[in-house]
């Protein structure tokens, strides 16, 4: 009997998809993409414009982007991410493709589809990578995780609060006055 070998993808499958359609890859493992939620985009806007206005009014090295753009944490092609908000803050990991190696904040906005990925492989990955802070923003529970691996520590907030990062200092995501509903 012949044994089945299980073919892993690449960056290159990524780069080989149609126009408009999306993917992360993990571990050799392709993941495909769905269209985000109207809910799911309200929460990264209002998350990107408060980071945005941040660094605006405070100045500093660090930079926002939001999805699509690439990540790539590691020196190879079998791991390549899409996270929903991500700040940088050494301009020598940028690139026109994206960010090579590990952004110092990634905040992903999590849905029944991805939490598992989210709260699991990403969840690794990130912090193998070495980066600073991790947010999961559960749009369906209202709830924020936010993984501070230098620290050691995870903190758990609710929409009601105000969350500060310890990535860009003095700046708390005002969850309660966001237009997010």
């Amino acid at each position: 009997m012949r044994e089945a070998l299980l073919e892993m993808s690449t960056i290159e499958d990524v780069y080989a998809l149609p126009d408009g359609e999306r993917a992360e890859l993990i571990d050799g493992v392709l993941y495909m993409m769905s269209t985000p939620t109207r809910k799911h985009q309200r929460i990264i806007g209002e998350v990107y414009y408060a980071i945005s206005k941040h660094i605006k009014e405070h100045g500093g090295n660090c930079e926002v982007y939001f999805a699509p753009f690439g990540v790539y944490l590691f020196d190879d092609d079998s791991t390549y991410l899409e996270p929903d908000v991500i700040v940088i803050c050494d301009g020598g990991k940028l690139d026109n493709k994206g960010c090579h190696g590990a952004p110092d904040l990634v905040i992903e906005v999590s849905s029944p589809s991805t939490r598992s990925r989210d709260c699991l492989l990403k969840l690794r990955k990130y912090e193998a990578a070495g980066v600073r802070e991790y947010w999961i923003i559960d749009q369906e529970r209202e709830q924020i995780d936010v993984y501070r691996f230098e620290k050691e520590r995870v903190d758990k907030y609710s929409f009601n609060d105000q969350i500060p990062t310890d990535i860009l200092e003095g700046l708390s995501m005002d969850f309660p006055v966001m237009n997010i509903q």
